[in-house]
């Protein structure tokens, strides 16, 4: 990736449906140039397009962290099962006191608890879980810093 890619995606991290030939003008190439290093960039997996939805506005009043203690030879199964249930955002394997975190969005409270015990607390390898509801998001972010 270069300097042309990171300004291609820096345009695109603020509005994902930035017409090629805007991106174009912008960056100081020809639409087709800026066409064919987006389809580069998508086929290698190095981007994703794709809406980035504000869960309160959907109806998903609760949101959380759930850090995750997970049996040290089952962390990447649970990581991975913990990736597939509906409600995930996202998950990531860590270091420290929690082997693997993952934010979920639920409807409210009692569906973020049913979630903890019946989806997240069943899975085989879980050992404890720690939850942080979030009370509010100051920033919700799609791309990398600058």
């Amino acid at each position: 990736m270069d300097e042309l890619d990171r300004k291609m995606v820096k345009i695109l991290e603020e509005n994902g449906r930035t017409p090629n030939a805007h991106i174009a003008k912008e960056v100081g190439v020809s639409e087709g140039t800026v066409r064919r290093r987006l389809k580069l960039l998508i086929d290698n997996r190095v981007i994703k397009i794709a809406a980035l939805p504000d869960p309160r506005k959907m109806g998903l009043e609760s949101e959380a962290l759930v850090g995750i203690q997970v049996d040290p030879d089952k962390i990447q199964d649970v990581a991975d099962e913990v990736a597939k249930l509906d409600n995930t955002r996202w998950v990531a394997v860590t270091t420290g006191t929690y082997d693997v975190f993952a934010w979920a969005a639920l409807h409210n409270a009692d569906a973020l608890g049913r979630f903890l015990r019946e989806e997240i607390g069943m899975i085989r390898g879980v050992r404890r879980t720690e939850t942080f509801v979030n009370l509010s998001v100051m920033k919700r972010a799609s791309g990398l810093p600058a």
